[in-house]
């Protein structure tokens, strides 16, 4: 016995002396493969300016508000925060791996024979710690270490995402009441004629076709109106699915926003593109996720290669009488010598695995350039047009104003009244909607530069997350 003894603890020794090698590739960051310039034009006319809180930069406070309502009950970021949390778990349980185990143990029991009663006492401790010979504990903590770095990255890359559509939708919303209005004032219009049109009728002034196409202009007028505040209460919806609130203090907190639409603040994206795109959460979670697949490797090998424990017992019994205790302490050594393959198919999907991980990197990569390149070409198409169509607006105005003084004089058709009241109309669609557009646009490049997110920042909990 003392033989044995002796030989497992030379065995353990001898392995212990190479305790410090952990096999497994060494993870090195990923470098995205980025132009060195951009190819779209930089956005005209813009400032750097803090993009943590960029929502809060729009002339409207209301935008900041709706966003502030939405992360303090969104149901993405707290799904975001439990993955968070999860990760989180699995860390601590990875870590207490390396540690030893001990349990406890007590039992006791009576019996009664045909002329003797007997109490029977057991109590223990049980021991056991598994020496990480070759990192493959270290290399799981590793990778749920580098997990829950990925988790918190997608719970910004949510939140990111959160503010700008919150944003995106109040700005529909502003420039859902601004054709109201429009609509409204055309309608307006329409009515005006189509009496003055009936009059001319009954009066044989003019032929019963005219009266036909003033009814049918206003009843188009009344649709398009119809249709257009249907529009806005649809988007007021969307903005209670994103905010959580009731829809009844929703609408009076948009009662009470400003007139016209939000002026965002802009930022110059001149920095390079590798530089831009390491601001993305996303990317951060791609990266992170390629970081602990690389772990995995490591500890898919380790598990190729004998494995180390110590276990040892302490234990006291009791029967009436006669008190006994024991105890047991020694090395446990694994060789694995024949699994049919499995640890190396274990090896092989690890592999498969990081391959996988750096093909997602890659491709996020290639998205983001993406993203901010499309959100540069609409910005700078969108910053001159708005010039433009309040130009075309206000001349279209004018001549729609001059056609219809000539009507009332009788030089002109009501059929080309319609045509310049519907072009003036056009003109002013198109200045709104090109308007809406440019915000939409600098909310797309917010987003698309990350929100303002930098790596290392903490993630919070919501303020609605329940407790079990």
């Amino acid at each position: 016995m003392k033989l044995l003894w002796t030989a497992s603890l030379s065995l353990a020794v001898a392995f212990g002396s190479v305790a410090c090698t952990t096999v497994g590739p060494d993870y090195r960051p990923a470098e995205p493969a980025a132009p060195s310039t951009w190819a779209a034009p930089l956005p005209h006319g813009g400032k750097t300016s803090e993009m943590t809180h960029w929502w809060n930069q729009f002339n409207d406070p209301t935008v900041g508000r709706l966003v502030a309502m939405a992360e303090e009950d969104s149901p993405s970021l707290a799904k975001a925060w439990a993955s968070i949390e999860k990760a989180r778990a699995t860390l601590q349980s990875t870590h207490s791996g390396g540690f030893p185990s001990v349990t406890a143990s007590a039992s006791a029991s009576r019996e009664r024979t045909a002329d003797l009663t007997q109490t029977a006492r057991n109590a223990g401790f049980d021991a056991s710690w598994e020496i990480d010979l070759f990192g493959k504990l270290r290399r799981n903590e590793e990778a749920a270490a580098a997990r829950v770095e990925a988790r918190t990255g997608d719970w910004y890359d949510a939140r990111v995402s959160l503010a700008a559509e919150v944003a995106d939708t109040y700005v529909q919303w502003k420039a859902c009441g601004l054709l109201v209005e429009a609509y409204e004032l055309e309608l307006e219009s329409n009515a005006q004629t189509e009496t003055a049109t009936q009059a001319a009728v009954r009066a044989g002034l003019t032929a019963s076709a005219d009266g036909a196409l003033a009814r049918a202009s206003l009843a188009s007028a009344r649709n398009t109106l119809l249709d257009q505040r249907a529009q806005c209460d649809l988007l007021v919806k969307a903005l209670v699915y994103l905010t959580g609130t009731d829809e009844r203090p929703l609408r009076t907190l948009l009662s009470s926003a400003p007139h016209g639409l939000p002026e965002p603040q802009q930022v110059a994206i001149n920095a390079v593109p590798a530089e831009v795109i390491r601001q993305r959460p996303d990317l951060g979670s791609l990266e992170r996720e390629l970081a602990a697949a690389s772990a995995e490797i490591g500890a898919a090998q380790a598990a190729q290669y004998p494995s180390l424990s110590l276990s040892g017992s302490v234990g006291v019994s009791a029967t009436t009488g006669s008190p006994s205790s024991v105890w047991s302490f020694g090395p446990s050594i694994s060789l694995p010598i024949f699994d049919g393959g499995e640890r190396q198919a274990a090896v092989s999907s690890a592999e498969a695995a990081y391959r996988s991980a750096y093909a997602a990197y890659r491709q996020g990569v290639r998205q983001i350039i993406r993203d901010v390149e499309e959100a540069m070409v609409h910005l700078d198409s969108a910053v001159h047009r708005p010039q433009q169509a309040a130009i075309a607006e206000s001349q279209y105005r004018v001549y729609f104003l001059a056609t219809q003084s000539n009507w009332r004089a009788g030089n002109v058709s009501l059929l080309t009244l319609e045509e310049a009241r519907r072009s003036a109309l056009s003109a002013q669609i198109q200045r709104i909607t090109l308007q809406r557009d440019r915000v939409q646009y600098w909310i797309a490049l917010y987003k698309a530069v990350g929100g303002g997110w930098e790596p290392g920042q903490v993630a919070t909990a919501p303020a609605s997350t329940p407790s079990p």
